[in-house]
Protein backbone atom coordinates (compact mmCIF):
# COMPACT_ATOMS: atom_id res chain seq x y z
CA UNK A 1 0.00 0.00 0.00
CA UNK A 2 3.22 2.26 0.81
CA UNK A 3 4.38 1.59 -2.25
CA UNK A 4 1.48 2.61 -4.37
CA UNK A 5 1.13 5.63 -2.44
CA UNK A 6 4.80 6.65 -3.45
CA UNK A 7 4.19 5.81 -7.05
CA UNK A 8 1.34 7.93 -7.29
CA UNK A 9 3.11 11.05 -5.35
CA UNK A 10 6.09 10.44 -7.99
CA UNK A 11 3.79 10.43 -10.70
CA UNK A 12 1.89 13.54 -9.61
CA UNK A 13 5.35 15.05 -8.88
CA UNK A 14 6.02 14.33 -12.71
CA UNK A 15 3.08 15.83 -14.27
CA UNK A 16 3.10 19.13 -12.13
CA UNK A 17 7.17 19.28 -13.66
CA UNK A 18 6.17 18.98 -16.94
CA UNK A 19 2.91 21.25 -17.03
CA UNK A 20 4.41 24.11 -15.04
CA UNK A 21 7.66 23.90 -16.82
CA UNK A 22 9.47 26.63 -14.23
CA UNK A 23 9.15 23.64 -11.72
CA UNK A 24 11.94 22.30 -13.30
CA UNK A 25 13.43 24.27 -15.93
CA UNK A 26 16.29 26.51 -16.08
CA UNK A 27 16.25 29.60 -13.84
CA UNK A 28 16.42 32.35 -16.79
CA UNK A 29 13.66 30.58 -18.57
CA UNK A 30 11.51 30.29 -14.99
CA UNK A 31 12.05 34.15 -14.23
CA UNK A 32 11.10 35.18 -17.39
CA UNK A 33 8.02 32.60 -17.64
CA UNK A 34 6.28 33.77 -14.06
CA UNK A 35 7.06 37.55 -14.59
CA UNK A 36 5.84 37.21 -18.07
CA UNK A 37 9.06 39.52 -19.54
CA UNK A 38 10.45 40.04 -23.03
CA UNK A 39 14.25 41.77 -22.97
CA UNK A 40 14.28 44.05 -25.62
CA UNK A 41 17.11 46.62 -27.10
CA UNK A 42 16.04 50.00 -27.64
CA UNK A 43 17.45 52.54 -29.67
CA UNK A 44 19.94 53.50 -27.47
CA UNK A 45 21.04 49.90 -26.82
CA UNK A 46 19.23 49.49 -23.30
CA UNK A 47 18.56 46.61 -22.25
CA UNK A 48 15.10 46.65 -21.30
CA UNK A 49 13.38 43.77 -19.75
CA UNK A 50 9.02 45.10 -20.55
CA UNK A 51 6.08 43.39 -20.05
CA UNK A 52 4.75 40.90 -22.53
CA UNK A 53 0.98 42.24 -22.22
CA UNK A 54 1.96 45.75 -20.82
CA UNK A 55 -1.72 46.64 -19.34
CA UNK A 56 -0.60 50.51 -18.83
CA UNK A 57 1.49 52.16 -20.90
CA UNK A 58 2.57 55.53 -20.97
CA UNK A 59 3.64 56.61 -24.98
CA UNK A 60 3.82 60.63 -24.63
CA UNK A 61 3.45 61.82 -28.65
CA UNK A 62 3.22 58.26 -29.64
CA UNK A 63 -0.65 58.04 -29.00
CA UNK A 64 -1.35 57.62 -32.72
CA UNK A 65 0.48 54.59 -33.34
CA UNK A 66 -0.79 52.93 -29.84
CA UNK A 67 -4.30 53.65 -30.50
CA UNK A 68 -3.72 52.67 -33.73
CA UNK A 69 -2.35 49.02 -32.27
CA UNK A 70 -5.13 49.24 -30.01
CA UNK A 71 -3.97 49.69 -26.97
CA UNK A 72 -5.72 52.81 -24.40
CA UNK A 73 -2.24 55.04 -23.13
CA UNK A 74 -2.91 55.62 -19.30
CA UNK A 75 -2.16 59.56 -19.69
CA UNK A 76 -1.62 61.59 -23.12
CA UNK A 77 0.12 64.35 -24.40
CA UNK A 78 -0.74 67.90 -23.35
CA UNK A 79 1.28 71.67 -23.46
CA UNK A 80 0.35 75.02 -22.22
CA UNK A 81 -1.34 73.58 -19.00
CA UNK A 82 -3.72 71.47 -20.93
CA UNK A 83 -4.99 73.68 -23.28
CA UNK A 84 -2.85 71.94 -26.28
CA UNK A 85 -3.60 68.26 -26.71
CA UNK A 86 -3.76 66.36 -30.21
CA UNK A 87 -7.82 66.72 -30.94
CA UNK A 88 -7.57 64.96 -33.30
CA UNK A 89 -7.54 62.20 -31.29
CA UNK A 90 -9.96 63.30 -28.92
CA UNK A 91 -12.63 59.92 -29.87
CA UNK A 92 -9.83 57.56 -29.32
CA UNK A 93 -8.28 58.88 -25.82
CA UNK A 94 -11.47 59.93 -24.38
CA UNK A 95 -11.42 59.97 -20.64
CA UNK A 96 -7.52 59.45 -20.59
CA UNK A 97 -6.12 61.90 -18.17
CA UNK A 98 -3.35 64.71 -19.71
CA UNK A 99 0.19 64.52 -18.50
CA UNK A 100 2.53 67.53 -19.79
CA UNK A 101 4.95 66.65 -23.01
CA UNK A 102 7.77 67.00 -20.14
CA UNK A 103 6.87 63.90 -18.15
CA UNK A 104 7.24 64.94 -14.65
CA UNK A 105 8.65 62.00 -12.71
CA UNK A 106 5.95 62.74 -10.06
CA UNK A 107 3.28 62.72 -12.58
CA UNK A 108 4.75 59.82 -14.38
CA UNK A 109 5.27 57.84 -10.96
CA UNK A 110 1.40 58.63 -10.18
CA UNK A 111 -0.16 56.90 -13.47
CA UNK A 112 1.79 53.67 -12.18
CA UNK A 113 2.82 52.56 -15.93
CA UNK A 114 4.18 49.08 -16.43
CA UNK A 115 5.94 50.58 -19.56
CA UNK A 116 7.22 54.04 -20.17
CA UNK A 117 7.95 54.65 -24.47
CA UNK A 118 10.16 57.59 -24.95
CA UNK A 119 9.56 59.06 -28.59
CA UNK A 120 13.17 61.23 -28.34
CA UNK A 121 16.46 60.36 -27.35
CA UNK A 122 17.00 63.39 -25.69
CA UNK A 123 13.98 63.06 -23.54
CA UNK A 124 16.29 60.87 -21.98
CA UNK A 125 19.40 62.80 -21.70
CA UNK A 126 21.23 64.01 -19.06
CA UNK A 127 20.52 60.90 -16.47
CA UNK A 128 16.92 60.93 -17.01
CA UNK A 129 16.70 57.25 -18.49
CA UNK A 130 17.67 56.22 -15.10
CA UNK A 131 15.13 58.21 -13.15
CA UNK A 132 12.42 57.15 -15.69
CA UNK A 133 13.57 53.49 -15.42
CA UNK A 134 12.95 53.89 -11.72
CA UNK A 135 9.50 54.06 -12.46
CA UNK A 136 8.86 51.46 -14.89
CA UNK A 137 10.83 49.65 -17.77
CA UNK A 138 11.36 52.70 -20.32
CA UNK A 139 12.00 52.18 -23.89
CA UNK A 140 13.06 54.58 -26.38
CA UNK A 141 11.61 53.83 -29.38
CA UNK A 142 13.75 54.69 -33.08
CA UNK A 143 13.45 58.22 -34.02
CA UNK A 144 15.42 61.37 -35.51
CA UNK A 145 14.93 63.02 -39.01
CA UNK A 146 16.26 60.11 -41.17
CA UNK A 147 14.04 57.60 -39.29
CA UNK A 148 10.55 57.41 -40.81
CA UNK A 149 7.24 57.24 -39.05
CA UNK A 150 6.61 53.57 -40.33
CA UNK A 151 10.10 52.52 -38.53
CA UNK A 152 8.56 54.42 -35.36
CA UNK A 153 5.69 52.24 -35.51
CA UNK A 154 6.92 48.86 -35.89
CA UNK A 155 9.38 49.68 -32.90
CA UNK A 156 6.48 50.64 -30.83
CA UNK A 157 4.41 48.14 -31.77
CA UNK A 158 7.81 45.18 -31.18
CA UNK A 159 7.87 46.94 -27.43
CA UNK A 160 4.13 45.83 -26.90
CA UNK A 161 4.23 43.15 -28.75
CA UNK A 162 2.16 44.09 -31.71
CA UNK A 163 4.10 43.49 -34.43
CA UNK A 164 1.10 41.47 -36.26
CA UNK A 165 -1.21 43.79 -35.66
CA UNK A 166 1.33 46.67 -37.07
CA UNK A 167 1.84 45.14 -39.93
CA UNK A 168 -1.99 44.68 -40.50
CA UNK A 169 -2.30 48.55 -40.31
CA UNK A 170 0.12 49.26 -42.48
CA UNK A 171 -1.18 47.02 -45.12
CA UNK A 172 -4.59 48.76 -44.72
CA UNK A 173 -3.02 51.69 -44.54
CA UNK A 174 -1.50 51.57 -48.06
CA UNK A 175 -4.32 49.94 -49.89
CA UNK A 176 -5.53 53.43 -48.59
CA UNK A 177 -2.99 55.33 -50.53
CA UNK A 178 -3.16 53.44 -53.69
CA UNK A 179 -6.84 54.05 -54.02
CA UNK A 180 -6.24 57.72 -53.33
CA UNK A 181 -3.73 57.92 -55.37
CA UNK A 182 -5.79 56.66 -58.50
CA UNK A 183 -8.95 58.77 -57.18
CA UNK A 184 -6.51 61.81 -57.71
CA UNK A 185 -4.33 60.80 -61.17
CA UNK A 186 -2.03 63.80 -60.57
CA UNK A 187 1.61 61.76 -61.11
CA UNK A 188 2.93 64.96 -59.46
CA UNK A 189 1.49 66.82 -62.40
CA UNK A 190 -0.51 68.91 -59.61
CA UNK A 191 1.34 70.65 -57.01
CA UNK A 192 0.19 71.75 -53.24
CA UNK A 193 1.77 73.44 -50.09
CA UNK A 194 0.97 72.64 -46.83
CA UNK A 195 1.44 76.14 -44.42
CA UNK A 196 0.51 76.71 -40.86
CA UNK A 197 0.10 80.01 -39.29
CA UNK A 198 0.57 81.19 -35.54
CA UNK A 199 1.92 84.05 -34.23
CA UNK A 200 1.37 86.02 -37.57
CA UNK A 201 4.07 83.76 -38.73
CA UNK A 202 3.92 81.35 -41.46
CA UNK A 203 5.22 78.10 -41.51
CA UNK A 204 6.02 75.52 -44.28
CA UNK A 205 6.33 71.66 -43.90
CA UNK A 206 9.41 70.05 -44.58
CA UNK A 207 8.75 67.76 -47.68
CA UNK A 208 10.54 64.92 -45.52
CA UNK A 209 8.07 65.37 -42.35
CA UNK A 210 4.91 65.02 -40.54
CA UNK A 211 2.32 65.93 -44.02
CA UNK A 212 4.90 66.76 -45.97
CA UNK A 213 6.16 63.10 -46.10
CA UNK A 214 2.77 62.00 -46.97
CA UNK A 215 1.78 64.28 -49.93
CA UNK A 216 5.22 63.89 -51.52
CA UNK A 217 5.95 60.84 -50.92
CA UNK A 218 2.94 58.64 -50.49
CA UNK A 219 0.17 60.38 -52.49
CA UNK A 220 3.29 61.23 -54.90
CA UNK A 221 1.54 65.06 -55.53
CA UNK A 222 3.98 67.48 -57.04
CA UNK A 223 6.14 69.82 -54.68
CA UNK A 224 6.36 73.57 -55.37
CA UNK A 225 10.04 75.00 -55.85
CA UNK A 226 10.10 76.87 -53.01
CA UNK A 227 8.89 73.61 -50.78
CA UNK A 228 12.28 71.96 -51.66
CA UNK A 229 14.34 75.24 -51.43
CA UNK A 230 12.74 75.70 -47.76
CA UNK A 231 13.19 71.93 -47.31
CA UNK A 232 16.83 72.14 -48.06
CA UNK A 233 18.29 73.73 -44.95
CA UNK A 234 14.90 73.04 -42.83
CA UNK A 235 16.13 71.87 -39.13
CA UNK A 236 12.52 71.14 -38.23
CA UNK A 237 9.56 69.58 -39.46
CA UNK A 238 8.30 72.90 -40.01
CA UNK A 239 10.05 76.42 -41.18
CA UNK A 240 9.33 79.88 -41.07
CA UNK A 241 9.22 81.70 -44.25
CA UNK A 242 8.55 85.36 -44.97
CA UNK A 243 5.58 86.99 -46.87
CA UNK A 244 7.90 88.24 -49.43
CA UNK A 245 8.84 84.12 -50.33
CA UNK A 246 5.71 83.20 -49.93
CA UNK A 247 4.33 85.64 -52.77
CA UNK A 248 6.08 83.36 -54.97
CA UNK A 249 4.54 80.13 -54.08
CA UNK A 250 3.50 78.17 -57.41
CA UNK A 251 1.07 75.76 -55.61
CA UNK A 252 -1.94 74.45 -57.52
CA UNK A 253 -3.30 74.42 -54.27
CA UNK A 254 -2.27 74.94 -50.32
CA UNK A 255 -3.74 73.26 -47.05
CA UNK A 256 -3.34 76.00 -44.15
CA UNK A 257 -3.53 74.71 -40.69
CA UNK A 258 -4.94 78.12 -39.10
CA UNK A 259 -4.33 78.71 -35.57
CA UNK A 260 -4.66 82.60 -35.42
CA UNK A 261 -7.74 83.48 -37.61
CA UNK A 262 -7.45 87.56 -37.12
CA UNK A 263 -3.44 87.20 -38.15
CA UNK A 264 -2.55 90.67 -39.89
CA UNK A 265 -1.19 88.73 -42.54
CA UNK A 266 -4.14 87.62 -44.24
CA UNK A 267 -4.93 90.98 -45.13
CA UNK A 268 -1.58 91.82 -46.58
CA UNK A 269 -1.68 92.36 -50.30
CA UNK A 270 1.31 90.11 -50.43
CA UNK A 271 -0.37 87.12 -49.15
CA UNK A 272 -3.83 87.65 -51.08
CA UNK A 273 -1.63 87.68 -54.67
CA UNK A 274 -0.17 84.02 -53.67
CA UNK A 275 -0.89 82.24 -56.78
CA UNK A 276 -3.62 79.75 -54.55
CA UNK A 277 -5.03 82.20 -52.50
CA UNK A 278 -5.92 84.22 -55.44
CA UNK A 279 -7.39 81.24 -57.04
CA UNK A 280 -9.49 79.96 -53.73
CA UNK A 281 -7.95 76.85 -53.80
CA UNK A 282 -6.41 77.40 -50.24
CA UNK A 283 -8.65 75.04 -47.84
CA UNK A 284 -8.19 75.63 -44.29
CA UNK A 285 -8.65 73.19 -40.85
CA UNK A 286 -8.20 74.51 -37.77
CA UNK A 287 -5.66 72.76 -34.77
CA UNK A 288 -8.10 69.83 -33.80
CA UNK A 289 -7.07 68.91 -37.11
CA UNK A 290 -4.15 66.04 -37.57
CA UNK A 291 -2.52 68.01 -39.98
CA UNK A 292 0.76 68.90 -37.69
CA UNK A 293 1.12 65.23 -36.95
CA UNK A 294 2.37 61.92 -38.22
CA UNK A 295 1.14 58.15 -37.66
CA UNK A 296 -1.33 55.80 -39.20
CA UNK A 297 -4.63 57.69 -38.10
CA UNK A 298 -3.25 61.10 -38.78
CA UNK A 299 -2.58 60.16 -42.52
CA UNK A 300 -5.17 58.48 -42.61
CA UNK A 301 -7.29 61.26 -41.91
CA UNK A 302 -4.90 64.03 -43.92
CA UNK A 303 -5.92 61.38 -47.42
CA UNK A 304 -9.63 62.21 -46.41
CA UNK A 305 -9.35 65.78 -46.21
CA UNK A 306 -6.95 65.79 -49.41
CA UNK A 307 -9.45 63.81 -51.41
CA UNK A 308 -12.54 65.64 -49.83
CA UNK A 309 -10.62 69.35 -51.14
CA UNK A 310 -8.94 68.39 -54.56
CA UNK A 311 -12.39 66.14 -55.67
CA UNK A 312 -14.46 68.64 -55.48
Amino acid sequence: MKRWRSVKVAVVLGLVCVGLLSACGSPKSTSSAANGTRTLTDTLQHQVKVPSQPKRVIGSYLEDELVALGIKPVVQWSVKNGSGTQAYLKKQLKGVPLIDYSLPYEAVTKAQPDLILMGTSSAVANGKYAQYNKIAPTYVVKNGPKVTWRATFMDVAKAVNRTSKAKTVLRQYDQKVKRARQQLKTNGRHSVAVLWVTNNTAYMVSDKSASGALLYGDLKLGEPSLVKQVSKTATADWSAVSLEKLAKLKADDIFLVNSQKSASLFKDPLWKNIKAVKQQHLYQYGDASSWQYSGPIAYSQMIEMVLKALSA
